[in-house]
């Protein structure tokens, strides 16, 4: 049963009239009254009784009419909330990102794209790269801002993986520090400084990703979150590497000194979404909106 014939069997019965619903449909009147034969001939039913002047619907035409008048309408239905997904005028928008992304970059990019979409329904969730990752495969999060090192790449072939930028390490010192009125230094600067570091595990492999061979930082304080890792910096308890997506969190007692470039190592950030799924029309305009502030903070 075509659409199209519910659709011209619901306008005779409404005009009483093939005549009058052809010119409403901008159909011909043969058109309309092949129409109503078909549906007729399909559902086994009389559905019109045809009088001097027009016509009339029979009880069995009653009744397909309340049906027909419910497919339509929830057709229309249907048709109303895609274009309000399309439009970005309804719908949801789940992001993942990694902690330091959550400083700056993906908040600032969700009240952007919030501004611009205020129907869009967005939730975050924070977490490591390969957590944000299985998110992705599992259908929990639309899409995830993630890092990796350029000597371990992900996965381009199962993740579609729009760069975002190059975040490079600093170091932060107290204010107070040697060092602090420096805008480079090198690694060989911090042999003898004490290293505060997030995870006593995690860490460790991020300092084997960017720092180079040989070097052996001294590790005396372990803070899982920013605040007091930043904290116990601030402190003079010692030296931390932040990442340039954190400094935002940095606190005022504290300066971010740059890398020399030949010690400098950087890691590369993504937004990426699962290569074998259409993605939510939201993703697109919450990426051109991550792309334009990590531009604008390079």
């Amino acid at each position: 049963m075509l659409i199209e014939s519910l659709e011209v069997f619901r306008t005779v019965a409404r005009h009483g009239s093939i005549t009058a619903a052809a010119q409403a449909l901008r159909y011909t009147q043969s058109a309309v009254s092949r129409q109503v034969a078909a549906l007729e001939a399909e559902t086994g039913a009389r559905l019109f009784d045809r009088l001097p002047r027009g016509v009339a619907l029979t009880e069995e035409g009653s009744c397909l009419l309340r049906h027909a008048e419910a497919v339509l309408d929830r057709l229309a239905t249907a048709r109303r909330d895609l274009a309000a997904l399309r439009g970005l005028g309804a719908g949801r928008l789940r992001v993942g990102a990694f902690p330091t992304a959550v400083a700056a970059l993906v908040p600032r990019a969700l009240a952007a794209f919030r501004a611009a979409h205020p129907d869009v329904t967005l939730s975050l969730v924070e977490g490591r790269t390969p957590e944000l990752l299985e998110r992705l495969v599992a259908g929990d999060a639309d899409v995830a801002v993630v890092s990796a090192p350029p000597d371990r790449p992900l996965d381009g072939a199962r993740f579609d993986l729009h760069h975002l930028l190059d975040e490079r390490l600093l170091v932060a010192v107290p204010r107070g520090h040697r060092l602090a009125r420096r805008r480079t230094v090198r690694l060989t600067d911090l042999t003898e400084e004490s290293f505060v570091v997030g995870s006593a595990t995690a860490e460790d492999t991020l300092l084997r990703a960017t720092l180079p061979h040989g070097f052996q930082p001294r590790i005396d304080i372990v803070a899982a979150e920013w605040t007091g890792k930043l904290g116990c910096v601030a402190a003079g308890l010692g030296v931390a590497l932040v990442p340039a997506l954190a400094i935002r969190a940095a606190p005022a007692d504290i300066a971010l000194l740059r890398l020399h470039r030949d010690d400098a190592s950087v890691r590369q950030v993504f937004a990426a979404t699962l290569a074998s799924r259409t993605p939510a029309p939201a993703v697109a305009p919450f990426t051109a909106h991550l792309s334009t502030i990590a531009h604008s903070s390079r």
